[in-house]
């Protein structure tokens, strides 16, 4: 009896080893080509690599790097778009962020016919940026941009606010519950 006794506690200790053995990398997928409709946790577009999703489910967050280019059609994604001098950004096509997507200090992006639950951020971006036809459940913003900002057919939640964008954004018909500021008072 003892000898099994020891058999069982040998076998509960490597059961609870293998448990909580960390999953840290296999929760993230590095995108470089393309996929379709399978689901992950998170994604990284790596530096310089360009990744196209359509009908990709993402459980957490999309991360686009460096030079990179995110192209998502009609993706669901819980968590956030993120891109820090990323080449290009596009959403499209019926596709939804359960988060925020932000365009930090990139080149090109266009946001179109979304559902955002958060916030949608252009920020410091040097190329075309466009929001058209979007659901967004918070603000949306865009700041010191330099390629020109198109805006238009929007329903937000919160407040469209544009500051120090040159050339100043264009478009219309957005309906915002909060409130428009500066540059974007006539939109």
């Amino acid at each position: 009896m003892k000898v099994v006794h020891y058999v069982a506690i040998a076998s509960l200790a490597l059961t609870g080893i293998a448990i909580q053995a960390p999953t840290t990398l296999a929760d993230e997928i590095s995108c470089q080509g393309s996929l379709g409709a399978v689901t992950v946790d998170n994604l990284k577009v790596p530096s310089g690599r360009t990744c196209t999703l359509n009908g990709t489910r993402v459980k957490g967050n999309i991360k686009v790097e460096s030079n990179a280019t995110l192209r998502a059609s009609g993706v669901q994604v819980n968590g956030n778009v993120q891109s820090e001098n990323a080449t290009r950004v596009d959403v499209t096509n019926n596709s939804t962020v359960g988060g925020s997507v932000q365009v930090k200090q990139g080149g090109a992006a266009s946001i179109l016919n979304t559902r955002i639950n958060g916030d949608l951020q252009f920020e410091s971006n040097r190329n075309a940026l466009s929001a058209r036809s979007n659901r967004i459940g918070g603000n949306l913003q865009a700041f010191q941009n330099r390629g020109g900002v198109a805006i238009a057919q929007n329903t937000i939640d919160g407040n469209l606010q544009c500051k120090s964008n040159n050339p100043a954004p264009t478009g219309g018909n957005n309906i915002v519950k909060g409130s428009k500021e500066d540059q974007c008072a006539r939109l």
